[in-house]
């Protein structure tokens, strides 16, 4: 299933019962989806196995390489179990809410989090169901919250509690991501994404447990707290990738901030060769309508414009009714502004102290030589995926090849921006190794006589050093 032309923003598709069965993910793919999120929110690990393993029966069976991320619960906090499944609540009205096991009633009502009372102080606000409810701390005892009505409405069970004044206890994994996290690990997920990350040692944790499993996972923070946005910057430097989880985002500070943080964790991933990903909410009326609303298409096209690296579709994919018309609805959005608008050359100051600093200026001028000479591809040659990174943060019109021999990379690398990775091992000399990789490309139909290729690799190639040589090359 090999495609000349393809889009550079990728796109994430969330699996779920509407999309679990492999002639759907199949199409999913034709239409345009490059990885399959798995929401550990939701199903059991037999069932995510199951898609795993289709996953990886469509990529054997088509030559592809679709990534899997396994994004992992975290400490989500919610509202147990209430009576007719919904009691109205009335602003002005007192309600409390205990750690005790109770069937809620319009003035009690559980909490499946423990540490609630012990977290909140008064004057702390409580928000339920994305903010639809809003209860305000009068009080707390150890056990019971005494709080007042601010904004209320139906109190529906298990839905969400966010606390945007509280600092949290809890830690970013709990008992339940830990048995998720070791599913993952055995079935060697390409990305593992971490909710409600609220410092760098989250992210330094989870780390350290791949590295204790002998796993080479890839880390994904999602930002979805406060803390997160006082710490981004040391987020970033710690985590491979980042999720703008606009969903509790926008509960858990003003919504209005929530657009300049996206644009702005855009720009700093970019400039640190990390991948960012837009969430939530991306294509919703696409749940139950065939066709995105004005403003849906307008946001797709904003991450684009900005230089995301990935959109991302939840329940659009996972459990809407048109599965497949959202993917092709976002790669049709994606396809126009990346055809028609002026998002390439990110062709950034690489500053004086960078430990890599004569490599990244390698790669600096191999994005600025392509966009000169109007090459068609850049190609690198890389073990660590080091050189994939570096040249999509420039994001150059040319499109990006990465030749490795390391096999899990190659997956990994389905969510960067412009990336395509191909399988290659050799030993023999530098020439013979770019003149394979001109076959390989020719025969896909990626590149074709007289077209520009702009090659960097590192001499000598068995030292597997960080890049040190660029040629410009004229297809044949």
């Amino acid at each position: 299933m090999s495609v000349p032309f393809f889009n550079k923003t990728k796109i994430l598709a969330t699996v779920g019962p509407a999309s679990n069965n492999e002639e759907t993910l199949l199409n999913l793919i034709k239409a345009g989806a490059n990885v399959f999120r798995l929401n550990f929110s939701h199903g059991n690990h037999e069932g995510h196995a199951n898609v795993i393993s289709l996953i990886r029966k469509i990529n054997k069976e088509n030559n592809l390489a679709i990534g899997i991320l396994q994004d992992l619960q975290g400490p989500k906090i919610r509202v147990g179990e209430v009576e007719n499944n919904g009691v109205e609540i009335t602003p002005g009205d007192s309600i409390t809410i205990t750690n005790d096991p109770v069937i809620g009633t319009s003035a009690l009502v559980s909490t499946v989090y423990q540490n609630l009372p012990n977290d909140v102080v008064p004057g702390d606000r409580i928000l339920i169901d994305d903010g639809n409810l809003e209860l305000v701390v009068n009080s707390s005892d150890g056990k019971n919250v005494n709080c007042s009505v601010i904004h209320g409405g139906l109190l529906k069970s298990r839905k969400g509690i966010n606390l945007p004044n509280t600092k949290v206890s809890a830690p970013s994994l709990t008992e339940k991501d830990l048995e998720d996290l070791e599913f993952g690990l055995a079935n060697e997920v390409d990305w593992i994404a971490l909710s409600f990350v609220r410092s760098a040692e989250d992210i330094y944790d989870l780390r350290r447990r791949i590295k204790d499993a002998g796993k080479v996972c890839k880390i994904v923070a999602k930002i979805e707290k406060p803390e997160a946005l006082d710490n981004i910057d040391e987020i970033i430097e710690a985590t491979d990738a980042i999720m703008v989880a606009r969903g509790d985002l926008g509960v858990e500070v003003p919504m209005q901030m929530v657009p300049l943080w996206q644009k702005k964790m855009v720009e700093k991933c970019k400039l640190a060769c990390k991948p960012v990903i837009i969430a939530t909410q991306m294509l919703e009326s696409m749940i139950v309508n065939p066709r995105p609303t004005r403003a849906e298409t307008n946001d797709v096209a904003t991450a684009v414009l900005d230089g995301a690296d990935a959109v991302m579709l939840s329940a659009e994919t996972a459990s809407g009714n048109f599965p497949v018309f959202a993917v092709k609805a976002m790669t049709s959005i994606i396809t126009y502004i990346e055809q028609n608008a002026e998002i390439y050359h990110n062709l950034y100051k690489i500053p004086e102290d960078d430990k890599t600093f004569y490599s990244n200026n390698l790669i600096l001028m191999a994005a600025r030589l392509s966009r000169n000479v109007k090459a068609k591809a850049i190609v690198g040659i890389t073990s660590s995926g080091f050189t994939g990174f570096r040249i999509s943060s420039h994001r150059p019109m040319a499109n990006v090849f990465v030749f490795t021999r390391n096999i899990p990379l190659i997956t990994q690398l389905s969510l960067v921006w412009g990336v395509r990775a191909y399988y290659y091992e050799s030993n023999v000399s530098t020439d013979a190794t770019f003149n394979d990789i001109e076959k390989q490309l020719k025969a896909d139909g990626h590149v074709r006589e007289g077209d520009v290729i702009i090659n960097t690799a590192s001499m000598p190639l068995k030292a597997k050093g960080k890049t040190n040589m660029l040629k410009i090359h004229v297809v044949e």
